[in-house]
């Protein structure tokens, strides 16, 4: 099947989903949200309105103020924005490192295996939390691009470790083993003939690690390990507000609100690409049963 037939047939059965339309139409609203939203208010985030401390929402203030008179909605929207910015580039970079060492492993064999998940196996036993905890606040005068860097880099092992499975199965396969007989590079094997099969793996990994990146980083965040002040983002905000969460709801509601929106649709929307993207999924009514190429019996 061809590329475009391929796009057009994983399409219709992802909007066949009702959760992936709920999730999808969701995902839209928090984007536009955070990205057309600082066009729409008449504050920043950075304003203050001495004349409401702490104020309810209402028409000037369109989720209230907080202590400080800053405007949550106009704070909101750029911690929504920062957290979504954060969530996107770590699953990015992470699902591009572990494809290429992952691929890398399993294609080559040999000492290059056996280096690379040894520097894997290394990954998985240090203490993720820890590391962050004593990396983070050395590292802040650098600016958020730190902590996405951080996050990346420990969060893409189990993912690898997969992907060199499932490479270890595809190496051996026709059409691989007659591109390397008609001297073709590894390299562009591996780009060519064994990544895209791994696609519908990766794709689903990347989508569901945005929402478990955004997570990260809110508790980050809210620990102030994360985003630091002047700016803001949703895990931030929450810590603000945590303390008057019954006083003054609207503080600690709205960011929490869009928190918990934008990982539903994110695992909404995944759960439907991973089974509208892998051949191996039995029915279209019901419970679906996946299974991962080179991993399963």
């Amino acid at each position: 099947m061809r590329a475009g037939g391929r796009g057009r047939a994983v399409l219709r059965r992802v909007l066949r989903r009702p959760g992936a339309l709920g999730g999808l139409a969701v995902l839209l609203l928090l984007l536009a949200l955070a990205f057309l939203g600082p066009y729409v208010s008449p504050w920043t985030y950075t304003d203050v309105d001495y004349t409401a401390l702490s104020h309810p929402p209402d028409a000037q203030h369109w989720m209230g103020t907080n202590r400080i008179g800053q405007d949550v909605f106009a704070q909101v929207v750029r911690g929504l924005q920062k957290s979504l910015l954060i969530g996107l580039l770590v699953a990015l970079f992470s699902t591009v490192l572990a494809a290429a060492v992952g691929a890398g492993a399993g294609y080559f064999g040999g000492w290059t295996d056996r280096v690379l998940m040894f520097v894997v196996d290394l990954m998985l036993a240090l203490p993720t939390l820890l590391v962050l905890v004593v990396v983070t606040p050395r590292l802040r005068k650098w600016g958020w691009l730190t902590l996405v860097a951080l996050l990346a880099l420990l969060g893409w092992m189990v993912t690898a470790r997969v992907v060199r499975g499932m490479t270890l199965s595809l190496k051996e396969r026709q059409f691989v083993v007659a591109a390397r007989l008609m001297g073709v590079s590894p390299a562009r094997i591996i780009w060519r003939h064994v990544l895209p099969h791994t696609a519908s793996f990766l794709i689903t990994d990347a989508t569901i690690a945005v929402g478990g990146a955004v997570i990260s980083e809110t508790g980050l965040s809210y620990f102030g390990l994360g985003v630091q002040p002047p700016d803001v983002s949703l895990g931030t905000l929450i810590a603000d507000a945590t303390d008057v969460a019954l006083v003054y709801p609207w503080m600690f509601f709205f960011p929490t609100g869009l928190l918990i929106a934008f990982v539903l649709a994110v695992n909404l929307i995944g759960g439907a690409l991973r089974d509208a993207l892998d051949p191996t999924t039995v029915g279209r009514a019901g419970p679906s049963r996946t299974t991962v190429p080179g991993l399963s019996g």
